[in-house]
């Protein structure tokens, strides 16, 4: 019988019902602990893997190592940052994500915080719960008439486009590959921050992409420009985005994602009256997870079945055998 490691943050009675269809075919195996020995104690035996999508259990070199009969490694979500994708391809590990299912979740959360930025709704909640009436303080903007860029035009940018053009804005894009047919229109990334009065950042993290929008880049920006951004801390540093609020570069940001997740509690974007947080839960609606449940299922049962896998990341055939 398969063994399959799954390593969510999941309480053991929400896994089992989820992996109920397999229960015939495939033994789940939970860690004992939810540290890095009980991640290599679940991973010993196991044929597959069901990743961690909080990054608390990467599957990194030395998880790899502790896995020697794993063929596959299911990642429940669309980044695969955690994952040491070399390690991985050279013990002959297939590695697919589950790409799609959050896209639609992600794109409106970059619309709403793109409005909540314009209209200062969370400053505005702030200051009402503190006893104040900021109605003369309150102005903001429409964000139909603001120039929208979107930063990575994968699945999630391109949804995030449609929708903001169909809002009225302007709509302009960075990518990393040559687009047809897309929304907007395609600039080089210095003229796209220089004409960006709302920056939403949606590029995967890649060695290339790691710190793009630092402290320089963020200057091109237009004076009160607002960020948003759904794709990963390490893209525009904690500090850069510090500064540039501090220093009246950027009006406002909306941060999803952070360098260091959880973000520390004494961290002072916690405590920035121009920032509106988010845990890293934009893709996190109920339509999304149900998406993720759904693909992580259907490349499983392929896996059982020795049928090809869906959204292979690391370029080895599709098709997993038997041991």
């Amino acid at each position: 019988m398969w063994k399959i490691a799954v390593l969510l943050p999941l309480p053991p009675e929400v896994i089992e019902l989820i992996f109920a269809p397999l229960k015939d075919r495939a033994e789940v195996v939970l860690p004992p602990t939810r540290d890095r020995a009980g991640q290599h104690a679940a991973l010993a035996e196991a044929d597959l893997v069901v990743g961690d999508f909080t990054g608390e259990l990467p599957m990194d070199a030395e998880a790899v190592a502790a896995a020697p009969r794993l063929v596959f490694h299911q990642q429940p979500q669309v980044g695969v940052d955690t994952c040491d994708l070399d390690a991985l391809t050279a013990s002959g590990v297939a590695v697919a994500n589950t790409a799609g299912a959050n896209t639609r979740s992600v794109a409106e959360w970059a619309v709403g915080a793109a409005f909540a930025l314009c209209r200062k709704f969370a400053w505005t909640d702030r200051r009402m719960r503190k006893g104040g009436w900021p109605q003369l303080d309150v102005r903001g903007r429409e964000l139909h008439a603001q120039r929208v860029g979107i930063l990575g035009y994968g699945a999630i940018g391109a949804e995030a486009a449609r929708l903001f053009e169909a809002l009225g804005c302007r709509v302009s894009y960075w990518s990393r590959t040559p687009k047809t047919g897309a929304v907007g229109t395609q600039l080089e990334l210095d003229e796209l921050l220089a004409t960006s009065d709302v920056l939403v950042v949606a590029v995967a993290l890649a060695p290339e992409t790691a710190g793009l929008i630092g402290p320089e880049r963020l200057a091109l920006l237009p004076q009160d420009a607002l960020l948003v951004n759904v794709a990963r801390g390490g893209i525009v540093p904690d500090e850069a985005v510090l500064a540039a609020l501090d220093s009246g570069r950027l009006a406002g940001a909306a941060l999803d994602v952070f360098e260091r997740e959880p973000l520390p509690p004494e961290h002072p974007l916690r405590s920035h009256e121009q920032v509106l947080l988010s845990p890293h839960a934009a893709g996190a609606s109920a339509q999304a997870q149900l998406n993720v449940i759904g693909q992580v299922m259907a490349n499983l049962t392929a896996v059982l079945d020795g049928r090809p896998v869906e959204h292979v990341v690391n370029g080895l055939p599709p098709l997993i055998h038997r041991r």
